[in-house]
């Protein structure tokens, strides 16, 4: 039995075809009303795209705005590998983590 490759060991044409891959099954889970499936798949895509991401073009200091969610930004504290941690401004000042690609 073949294991799956870990993203981190993917190369970035291999990254975009999972990515394409999983946004294809995601669009068919929402045509199928299969909201679990389709929720776990776009989250799936969003941590292959943090690959294809430069962490060292995220600057620990600094306030991004968050992919999808209108309004809501997030102060980097630290990075460590394709998570930015830190805490979302206006939010209830816990820390969390974010993948890289949901910031812009």
């Amino acid at each position: 039995m073949e294991r799956e490759k870990k993203y981190s060991e993917m190369t970035e044409a291999e990254l975009k075809q999972e990515i394409a891959q999983l946004k294809e099954k995601a669009r068919k889970a929402e045509q199928l009303g299969i909201v679990n499936e389709f929720a776990v798949l776009e989250r799936k895509a969003v941590m292959a795209q943090a690959y294809l991401l430069d962490p060292a073009d995220f600057t620990p200091g600094e306030i991004y705005a968050v992919e999808g969610a209108p309004g809501t930004y997030f102060k980097v504290d630290y990075l460590k590998g394709v998570f930015a941690w830190g805490y979302r401004l206006n939010g209830s000042g816990k820390e969390e983590a974010l993948p890289i690609s949901l910031l812009k």
